[in-house]
C-alpha cells in the first residue's frame, strides 16, 4: 500500500493556548500544523495536529510510527522535500518503509503541481472549503483532528451520495 503525506500550517485563534501553538518561520504563521496522510485514491488515512514550529521530518517520525502500528501493509510513502534527510534512512531501517521524495522541477518558480502529491494538496484545499478549517479554533489538538475527520467524512459522504457523477457530461456521446 502506498501513502502520500503533506502538512499545512494554519493560524491559531485566541482560544488556542500558547503551549500548544508555535511559529512556522518559513510561512510566517503562528498556530498549528496539520499533517495529512492519505492513500493513492485520495482517502485520508491519518491526520495529526502539532504546533507549527515542529519540523515536518520530526513530526513524521511519530506519524510513520503510528501508521506502521495501525496499517502494517504500508510499504511506501510519497513526500515533499520537507521530509528529506535522515528521515528516509530512519524509515527504511526502523519501520521498513520506503520514503520517496518528490522534487520540484529545476528552475521553476511559483506553484507547481507535483506528480503523486497533487491528491493530498487537493484534499487540503477541499478541507479549507469548510469555513471553520480556515483557522484553528480548537483548544486541544485532538479536537482539531476530530473536526478535520468530520469535514472529510462529510465531503466523502456527499460525493458518494450524488445522484450522478460530475463527469457524466464529458462521457456522454453526442448523436
Amino acid at each position: 500500500m502506498t501513502l502520500i503525506v503533506d502538512s499545512q500550517s494554519v493560524k491559531g485563534a485566541s482560544t488556542v493556548g500558547r503551549n500548544i501553538r508555535g511559529y512556522d518561520a518559513a510561512k510566517q504563521i503562528n498556530g498549528r500544523k496539520r499533517h495529512i496522510t492519505m492513500d493513492t485514491l485520495g482517502l485520508p488515512v491519518m491526520i495529526t495536529v502539532t504546533p507549527a514550529d515542529i519540523q515536518d521530518r520530526d513530526a513524521a517520525r511519530d506519524v510513520f510510527w503510528r501508521l506502521r502500528l495501525t496499517q502494517p501493509q504500508i510499504t511506501q510513502v510519497w513526500a515533499d522535500r520537507g521530509y528529506a534527510g535522515e528521515l528516509v534512512d530512519w524509515a527504511r531501517d526502523r519501520l521498513w518503509l520506503t520514503l520517496r521524495i518528490v522534487s520540484r522541477p529545476k528552475g521553476v518558480k511559483g506553484f507547481v503541481v507535483l506528480p503523486r502529491r497533487w491528491k493530498v494538496e487537493r484534499t487540503i484545499g477541499w478541507c479549507m472549503n469548510a469555513r471553520r478549517n480556515a483557522r484553528d479554533y480548537e483548544r486541544l489538538p485532538q479536537h482539531s483532528e476530530a473536526h478535520l475527520h468530520w469535514a472529510l467524512i462529510t465531503m466523502m459522504t456527499r460525493r458518494l451520495t450524488r445522484k450522478s457523477p460530475r463527469t457524466s457530461h464529458w462521457t456522454k456521446k453526442t448523436p
